[in-house]
């Protein structure tokens, strides 16, 4: 793996993914801290694990307050709006008699060129 940070959301997910894969005896490296463990790893090896992985989830944790900060400002400059919406309120609104009416979802989907997760969140109540 390239990086701990890659592999798993923080700590705990860390520590729980290299035991159980050491533990079916599959080698973990990661490339970026220079790390490796086995299964037969002394305690270094796991305080390093702990230290760098607790590093991992500070480092992405910044980012991701750094990228909601960035987002907030774009917003409040009118700039951000978020993604486009795939149908317009007058499709929505076909899409929706049609369904009632009994059209196969999938069949509208795939006529939409939306995914069906797409067409059931714009079937959802608003």
């Amino acid at each position: 793996m390239h990086s701990m940070d890659r592999l798993a959301r923080n700590l705990d997910d860390l520590r729980r993914l290299v035991t159980t894969l050491t533990g079916r005896g599959v080698r973990v490296e990661f490339v970026k801290e220079g790390l490796t463990f086995t299964g037969e790893d002394s305690p270094m090896a796991t305080l390093l694990l702990s230290v760098m992985g607790a590093f991992a989830e500070f480092e992405r944790a910044l980012i991701r307050e750094r990228q909601r900060e960035g987002i907030a400002l774009a917003r409040t400059q009118g700039k951000y709006r978020g993604r486009k919406k795939a149908l317009s309120p007058e499709q929505v609104q076909t899409l929706r008699q049609r369904v009632l009416a009994g059209e196969p979802k999938a069949a509208l989907a795939r006529e939409l060129g939306i995914s069906r997760e797409t067409l059931y969140t714009y079937l959802r109540p608003t």
